[in-house]
């Protein structure tokens, strides 16, 4: 008898470019893979945290403990990561939220190009913001789409996509944390159709495009005369950063946690949007252009986040009192 041995899958040597948590899981996906990770470039190391201490980017910290080099240029143009790309003799370039867009002469470099793990259902949200843009706009669906990149910001054919639900009241936060494991998932099926010739791209429709851009702290300032499903997708989509804020008596207020209430109470033209309905026991409620929100968690600037009932014992909060603009 002849026996037949399964045909041997190849194995690429992969450079990986990303920066956040969220390309952790791709990063440990591919480590624990059959391929060999010649190397990381990460962004340059910056103060993070409250305490704005310098630290390593979370993929950084992995690569370390996994003992693979890390390159961390200024400048993707410099010569250097060009000839670094070169004597790792990477086969295949993976991106995940690397911050930076790559350089015409790296996509043509490895054997089978580059691709991105994008956080969207491209077309839609193109851009440095899609999981923050998609919640804030309200959106009950998302997804991770893998690219081919190209020099246009993440046009490039469609290699595969996987989506998810967003739930009411998720976060970003929440919302990323499983978008990052989807994407995982997803990169190494279609890295393996990538070896196996059978991947196939899919053309973007350009005209069904949309933009996620970069977040600004300036965004986090809630307009009260908005409608309470606007103001609780701001307070979700903000969260952990740049975080929705409002102003009352002057000082500054994040609001972490709410929920929208159906009706206001109070339909009286007296009362105007922003304007305290209630402030006890457990019920901070604010009205809203529409209806009302309540505030569940909420912190004060210089203090820590407080759940409402702490809030109402420690702050004279009343009935009456409008959250603003400074």
């Amino acid at each position: 008898m002849v026996s037949v041995q399964p045909e041997a899958r190849p194995t690429l040597r992969v450079a990986f470019f990303g920066t956040p948590r969220f390309a952790v899981p791709s990063l440990e996906h591919l480590l624990r893979s059959h391929h060999t990770v010649a190397g990381v470039f990460t962004q340059p190391d910056r103060p993070r945290g409250r305490g704005q201490r310098q630290s390593d980017a979370p993929v950084k910290q992995v690569a370390r403990e996994n003992h693979i080099p890390v390159l961390q240029p200024d400048r993707l143009q410099d010569t250097v990561v060009l000839e670094t790309l070169r004597d790792w003799h990477v086969d295949l370039g993976v991106v995940a939220a690397y911050g930076r867009i790559l350089p015409s002469t790296l996509l043509e470099l490895p054997r089978f190009g580059m691709i991105n793990v994008h956080a969207s259902l491209l077309p839609k949200y193109r851009g440095a913001a899609p999981i923050q843009r998609a919640v804030m706009a309200g959106e009950t669906e998302t997804g991770i789409t893998i690219i081919r990149l190209v020099q246009a910001l993440d046009a490039g054919p469609m290699l595969g996509s996987a989506t998810k639900t967003i739930e009411t009241d998720e976060t970003a936060e929440q919302v990323e944390h499983d978008l990052s494991f989807l994407g995982a998932a997803l990169l190494m099926r279609v890295i393996h159709d990538i070896t196996a010739g059978t991947a196939q791209e899919v053309i973007q429709d350009p005209a069904q495009a949309t933009y996620a851009p970069r977040l600004t702290k300036s965004e986090g300032l809630i307009d009260w005369t908005k409608s309470a499903q606007q103001i609780h997708n701001q307070i979700r989509g903000l969260y952990p950063w740049p975080h929705a804020f409002t102003y009352l008596e002057g000082v500054r207020h994040i609001l972490l946690e709410s929920r929208v209430e159906s009706t206001a109470r109070s339909d009286s033209p007296l009362v105007s949007a922003g304007q305290i309905l209630r402030a006890s026991g457990d019920d901070l409620t604010v009205k809203t252009g529409d209806a009302a929100l309540a505030i569940l968690t909420i912190q004060p600037e210089g203090r820590r986040p407080l759940r409402t009932r702490e809030f109402l014992a420690g702050h004279p909060a009343r009935p009456g009192q409008v959250f603003g603009s400074p």
